[in-house]
């Protein structure tokens, strides 16, 4: 299991930069509508959902797909922009990035963090604002229908808990899964847990 576990974070890190990055906190304003996925997507086998997790620096991604035997990661990892660059460049490169991805994987829906915000921290959700700006643009060039998710409503869907910590998220992520050890970065715990909830929410399961 350890050499399994080792293999595993392997391939989280190579899938990033080289370059250091640190997370972007924001805050949820509370919202009492329940999100609703497209009403026109594949039937059960055979639905693949990109889950991504906005972020300037770090903008973590999860592809997973329907099968005979269950839900499978088809691809994650991590979209990083250099720490010091302008934040047009940032905004080019996560663009960039899931637009590659929505070409690669061709999705039928992709499920993002929906914004939230505290009012002492206005200008960081105003940041947030801008990735997830091109990562929606992204999306409606290449036709592909975007579910935005609170943060609160994706953890209580993995963990029970919507105060869930990114230890209990990765450990729900990893049992719904059955993966070798927990997805890190928790970047892409969060992609894959919000793939997760895309996918049940799109069939009426939660």
């Amino acid at each position: 299991m350890r050499r399994q576990c080792c293999a595993w974070s392997r391939r989280w890190r190579s899938r990033t930069t080289s370059r250091p990055f640190t997370r972007i906190t924001t805050f949820r304003t509370r919202s009492s509508r329940r999100s609703r996925p497209p009403s026109s997507l594949p039937s059960w086998p055979g639905l693949r959902v990109l889950g991504v997790d906005p972020g300037l620096i770090a903008t973590g991604y999860g592809c997973l797909e329907t099968g005979p035997a269950g839900v499978s990661v088809v691809d994650s990892g991590v979209i990083a922009t250099a720490p010091d660059a302008a934040l047009e460049g940032r905004l080019d490169t996560i663009h960039a990035g899931v637009r590659a991805l929505l070409d690669k994987h061709a999705p039928s829906l992709l499920v993002v963090e929906d914004l939230y915000a505290e009012y002492r921290f206005p200008r960081t959700a105003i940041l947030m604002g801008h990735a997830r700006g091109v990562i929606y643009l992204a999306a409606a060039q290449r036709g592909v229908a975007v579910l935005a998710l609170a943060p609160a409503e994706v953890k209580r869907a993995i963990a029970a808990n919507g105060a869930a910590s990114k230890g209990q998220v990765e450990r729900g992520v990893q049992m719904r899964l059955r993966l070798p050890c927990p997805p890190r970065p928790s970047h892409v715990a969060d992609a894959l847990s919000l793939a997760l909830i895309g996918l049940s929410r799109a069939q009426g399961r939660l």
